[in-house]
């Protein structure tokens, strides 16, 4: 027998809320999952503890462009506009100009 013949189906309510959390979090949400009442509850517990994506996230943070800020003003360089929208890109720059 095959377990999928007794699988409740998910709930309307479930998919509405599940897809909001796919939203959210900027994650697929799988087929698979959409086809049983509780491996869905499964992956909608799993993601409503997963932090929110924000934009805001990526940005650097104040204390990382005031170090970039002042290395660049003692190697009289500019730091280059696509490190005040990136952490990750900042950070290099700051390791590269040390």
């Amino acid at each position: 027998m095959e377990s999928t013949k007794h699988a409740l189906p998910v709930t309307p309510n479930q998919i509405a809320y599940a897809r909001s959390l796919a939203l959210r979090n900027r994650t697929l949400l799988p087929w698979e999952v959409q086809q049983d009442r509780r491996s869905l509850s499964a992956w909608i517990e799993a993601q409503a503890r997963l932090k929110p994506v924000s934009d805001m996230d990526r940005l650097p943070t104040s204390k990382q462009v005031a170090f970039a800020e002042k290395l660049a003003q003692i190697k009289r360089r500019a730091v280059p506009d696509e490190c005040f929208r990136d952490k990750r890109l900042m950070s290099k720059w700051i390791d590269g100009n040390k």
